[in-house]
C-alpha cells in the first residue's frame, strides 16, 4: 500500500500538482481508498493542499489503510465533509478498485460530473475491472494509474475512453499471469529482407476476390501486401474483370479465371494453378456472394497459408470447414464473427472458435484481439479513425505479407493488427483516413519503422 500510494502521489506530480495546489482525495473504505490516504500523506508532505474526503472509514483498527488515514492527517492532510462544493486542481479518485462491481452509489455520482482533472487508482471508481462495462456510471479520469498490470476493463468496453492515459506501476508484486496480453511496439515484428533478397524470396501473395461494384477491395489487399514487404501480388480474379485489375496498378498483377463475373466451384482449379507460385493466399475481400463449396474448397486444396476475410468468411456453412493442415489466420469484424459461430463476439469466444478449428482469429474491433489456441493478445494501435470503407482489405494485405515474409501465423496477425493501427494514426493526423491513402501509409510507415532493436526477427520473440 505504501508503494501503491507513493507511486499515485508521484503521478500527481508528473501531472503538475506542486506545492500551494490543492487536492481532493475521495477515498474508499478499502484498500483502494488506503492508497489514497498514502498518496495524500506524501503529497501534504510536500506542501500541497491535501482535503480528504472519505465514503467511509476503514475497518479494523489495525488496518492498513486506517493507518494511512491517521498518518495522513497527522502530516497535515485535512479531512471534510463528502459534497461537492470543491474548488480543486485535481481530485484523485480513489474510491473503488478492482474489486468493485455493480452500480455507483449514489453519493459518489455527483463527483463523476466535475469538471477537475481525475487521477483514478487502478479503475475509475464505477468500472468493472475484469468486463470494462459500466452499470450506471463512472468516473472519466485524465489519467488511471494501476499496479503491476493492466486490467482486462482497462481495454475492454468503455474501458479505454473511461481511463485516459493509463500508468501501470511496479509495487513489488513479482510477475503477473496475464489473462490477454497488451501488444506494443517490441511485441509487433516484421520480416527482415537480407541482402542477397529477390521479390519472390521475400514472400509473394496472390488475393482471390473481385466482383462487380467491389473490385477495389481486392486491389487494396494487393497494394496494401506490397507496402508491408511482399516481393509480389497478383489479384487472382473472375474473368470478365481480369481487363479491369490490368487497368488499376501496373505494380499489381492480375489473372482472370473462368469466363464468368464471379467464382463457381468448377473455377478452384483454375485458381489453384493461378496461384501455384505464390506463398499466400488471401481469400475473401471483394469476392461478393460467392458459392461456399468454392471458398471451402480452395482452403481444403490450397497447402500452404491461408488469410481468410470478409465473403470468404461468409461463404462458410460451418466452422469446421476451417480446420485444415497448414496455417489460416480469419480476420472478421463482429458481425461477421456471429454469423460464423452464432456467439457474440469477445475474447473468450474468439479463443473456443481458435481451439475448436486450430486457427488464429484476428477479431477486429477497438481493441482488436489476436487469439490462437493458448494466447489472447490486445492490440490498442489504432482507433476510430479506422472506421471507413475498404481498411480491413489492407488488414489483410499486411496479414498475407508477413505471413509470406515468414513470420508465424499468430506473430503475423498480430504485428499486421498494430501496425494498421499505428499507420492509421499517423495517416489521421493530416488528413482523413481512406482506405486507398491508408495502403499508401503502410509503406511510409514500415520504412521509417522503429530502430535496429525493434526489428525483432520472429524466432526471437
Amino acid at each position: 500500500m505504501e508503494r501503491a500510494g507513493l507511486g499515485v502521489a508521484l503521478v500527481a506530480v508528473e501531472m503538475g500538482i506542486g506545492y500551494g495546489d490543492r487536492v481532493t482525495v475521495l477515498a474508499g473504505r478499502g484498500n483502494n481508498g488506503g492508497d489514497g490516504y498514502v498518496a495524500a500523506k506524501h503529497l501534504a508532505r510536500r506542501g500541497v493542499d491535501v482535503t480528504i474526503r472519505s465514503f467511509g472509514y476503514p475497518r479494523g483498527d489495525t488496518s492498513p489503510a486506517r493507518k494511512a488515514a491517521l498518518a495522513a492527517v497527522r502530516f497535515g492532510a485535512k479531512v471534510a465533509a463528502v459534497d461537492t462544493n470543491d474548488r480543486s486542481d485535481l481530485i484523485i479518485d480513489a474510491v473503488f478498485g478492482v474489486g468493485f462491481r455493480g452500480a455507483l452509489p449514489h453519493q459518489v455520482i455527483p463527483w463523476t460530473l466535475l469538471d477537475t482533472p481525475v487521477l483514478s487508482v487502478d479503475v475509475p471508481s464505477g468500472l468493472d475491472a475484469a468486463s470494462g462495462s459500466v452499470e450506471n456510471t463512472a468516473f472519466y479520469a485524465d489519467v488511471t494509474i494501476t499496479f503491476q498490470a493492466a486490467k482486462t476493463g482497462h481495454v475492454l468496453g468503455e474501458g479505454p475512453e473511461r481511463s485516459g492515459e493509463l500508468v501501470v506501476f511496479d509495487i513489488g508484486l513479482g510477475e503477473p499471469r496475464p489473462e490477454m496480453m497488451l501488444c506494443e511496439a517490441v511485441d509487433a515484428p516484421i520480416p527482415i529482407r537480407t541482402r542477397r533478397a529477390h521479390k519472390w524470396s521475400v514472400g509473394s501473395v496472390a488475393v482471390v476476390g473481385g466482383s462487380h461494384g467491389i473490385t477495389g477491395a481486392a486491389m487494396l489487399s494487393a497494394r496494401a501486401a506490397l507496402a508491408a514487404g511482399a516481393g509480389a501480388a497478383t489479384v487472382i480474379c473472375p474473368g470478365t474483370l481480369q481487363p479491369i485489375y490490368a487497368a488499376m496498378d501496373p505494380g499489381v498483377m492480375s489473372r482472370g479465371v473462368g469466363a464468368g463475373s464471379c467464382f463457381t466451384v468448377a473455377d478452384t482449379d483454375g485458381v489453384l494453378e493461378a496461384a501455384a507460385r505464390y506463398d499466400v493466399l488471401a481469400i475473401g475481400p471483394g469476392v461478393g456472394p460467392v458459392d461456399g463449396g468454392f471458398v471451402e474448397s480452395l482452403i481444403a486444396r490450397w497447402d500452404g497459408p491461408v488469410v481468410l476475410d470478409a465473403d470468404g468468411l461468409n461463404a462458410l456453412s460451418d466452422p469446421s470447414a476451417l480446420t485444415r493442415d497448414g496455417d489460416i489466420v480469419i480476420t472478421p469484424h463482429g458481425g461477421e464473427f456471429f454469423r460464423l459461430t452464432g456467439n457474440e463476439p469477445s475474447p473468450a469466444a474468439a479463443g473456443v472458435l481458435a481451439r475448436d478449428c486450430d486457427v488464429v482469429v484476428l477479431l477486429k474491433g477497438n481493441p482488436t484481439f489476436v487469439v490462437d489456441r493458448s494466447e489472447t493478445w490486445v492490440v490498442a494501435s489504432g482507433g476510430s479513425e479506422l472506421a471507413t470503407i475498404g481498411t480491413g482489405d489492407v488488414l489483410t494485405g499486411m496479414t498475407a505479407a508477413f505471413l509470406a515474409g515468414g513470420l508465424r501465423a499468430e506473430t503475423a496477425a498480430r504485428s499486421a493488427a498494430f501496425h494498421h493501427g499505428a499507420a492509421g494514426r499517423r495517416l489521421a493526423g493530416v488528413e482523413t483516413v481512406t482506405a486507398t491513402a491508408l495502403a499508401v501509409e503502410i509503406g511510409r510507415h514500415l520504412a521509417t519503422w522503429g530502430s535496429e532493436d525493434e526489428l525483432i526477427r520472429d524466432d526471437w520473440v
